[in-house]
């Protein structure tokens, strides 16, 4: 390994429980690379990081025993743990037993990374994933190796997490999850992110298995506000009133942007092209600037607008800027088109908050305008198996012409008083005037949108999930 500020481990060995996550399995190909012992344990792993961890000499253990502990060639310097995984996790337990130190994946970047680097931070309820890959490539294409740690898989980043090779002193872009961070660490990740800069795309209220109510998650997006130093800055969308309020409290450089008339760089114009979307924008000198997209959809014009901001107060060139942004051809399942068979259009998307289906739904009326759509809802995230946004979902799906609502995913630990209902977000989306039906199988549900699709028509999946595999025996079904 060349180049003395280049990361160099300071410990031998790691246990990684969680191993076949998106984030955990990168990161620990990333610490073999550097002669790193890495052992680690999940349940089943699929592709692609099971074929990624095998292509790195990676095997890990398939469900958690404290039996695996004993077949490691050493005892750990740490054991890293996921935060799906919980305090009563068999190796856990073993662990701790052993008096090995455990450490969230946050804690260990915060400690070993972070205090080295510029950190951006990309948070909010909504456009974490698509803005960070957007700020991520944007660096890239400045021909700035930048350091990265993204949620998701981009379609023009290699992979999801990267340090580079002389990343002291560079820059990091950060996802930062308001999730919180481990079952010992009942906070945000972002709260171990150091940030230097800020991108707050949006709040809104989103999961309830950890926030009781939007105060609460109003308050731990206020911390993030008084992370940042002086000398950074933040970015935000000011269309949402939280981030309105929050924002003046901050003790840096503020800029905002949105729709809204108040906004330092306004959207003054938007088109939906077939390609992806155009808009002029407003900007705080008044001048007006084009964005050309390869994205489409409002919520994507917004995340684009924020990372143009920022890397222009950075210092880079605007036309060099738009035109890296014009190249970002999106993240995977966030309006993925999976395929296009017999003229039927099958697109996968990631969103499962209201707001989210609306903004996608209304991107794809758009897009394809004059072609039915048909919406496939699976209520799936902690906050969706709910009955918190009950009635705010029918007023979102009501946008699609066609919708099949599956039933919730696993409700066993939700109180029944307080759990979704699928027939009851039929009956509202008919009182609506809406097309609208449920199923209970993924088979049952391939097999209506099979027999009622016509050509022409764009279908449109919509789950945080694997859905039991829905997409694949869709297209597949189809042909």
């Amino acid at each position: 390994m060349s180049g003395s500020s280049g990361f160099v481990p300071k410990f031998k060995s790691v246990h990684v429980l969680g191993i076949g996550g998106t984030l955990m399995a990168p990161v620990s190909i990333f610490l073999k690379e550097r002669s790193v012992n890495v052992t680690g344990t999940d349940g089943p792993i699929y592709p692609p990081m099971s074929t990624l961890l095998k292509n790195a000499d990676i095997h890990p253990f398939l469900n958690y025993s404290a039996s695996h502990l004993d077949k490691l060639s050493n005892s750990p310097d740490f054991v890293i743990v996921g935060n799906v995984v919980r305090a009563d996790n068999p190796e856990v337990k073993e662990a701790k037993k052993r008096g090995w130190k455990l450490i969230s994946l946050p804690e260990f970047m915060e400690e070993n990374l972070l205090l080295h680097t510029k950190n951006i931070v990309v948070s909010g309820t909504h456009g974490k994933t698509t803005s960070s890959s957007m700020m991520a490539f944007v660096l890239r294409e400045m021909r700035v190796d930048a350091s990265y740690f993204i949620g998701g898989v981009s379609s023009v980043l290699p992979k999801s997490f990267h340090v580079s090779e002389n990343f002291r002193g560079g820059y990091f872009v950060l996802e930062g999850d308001e999730y919180d961070t481990a079952f010992w660490d009942k906070v945000p990740k972002f709260y171990h992110y150091l940030p230097d800069q800020v991108i707050l795309t949006s709040i809104e209220f989103d999961h309830a298995d950890i926030y009781s109510n939007i105060g609460e998650i109003e308050d731990v997006f206020e911390v993030l506000v008084h992370k940042v130093p002086p000398t950074g800055r933040i970015v935000a969308c000011s269309d949402y009133p939280i981030v309105g309020r929050l924002i003046k409290e901050a003790k840096c450089e503020v800029i905002t942007y949105g729709e809204n008339s108040t906004a330092n760089f306004k959207v003054d114009h938007y088109i939906e092209t077939e390609d992806g979307a155009h808009c002029r924008v407003a900007c705080p000198d008044g001048s007006l600037l084009e964005m050309n997209l390869a994205v489409s959809g409002m919520h994507n014009t917004l995340n684009a607008l924020s990372v143009l901001i920022l890397a222009l107060k950075l210092g880079f060139d605007q036309e060099q800027v738009l035109l890296a942004l014009s190249r970002f051809t999106g993240v995977k399942r966030r309006l993925e088109t999976r395929g296009v068979i017999n003229d039927i259009t099958v697109i996968e998307d990631f969103a499962h908050h209201p707001t989210a289906v609306k903004m996608t739904l209304e991107s794809l009326k758009k897009k394809y305008r004059g072609r039915r759509l048909h919406a496939v809802f699976e209520p799936r995230s902690a906050t969706s198996r709910r009955g918190i946004f009950q009635s705010e979902y029918s007023h979102a799906l009501v946008v699609a012409d066609r919708v099949l609502v599956a039933e919730p995913f696993d409700q066993t630990l939700i109180p029944e008083d307080q759990r979704f209902s699928t027939s009851q977000l039929v009956v509202d989306l008919k009182k609506h005037g809406c097309d609208a039906s449920s199923f209970e199988s993924v088979e049952g549900g391939v097999s209506e949108l099979v027999n009622s699709a016509s050509n022409g028509d764009v279908i449109v999946v919509m789950s945080n999930g694997g859905f039991g595999g829905f997409i694949e025996k869709l297209i597949d079904s189809l042909r």
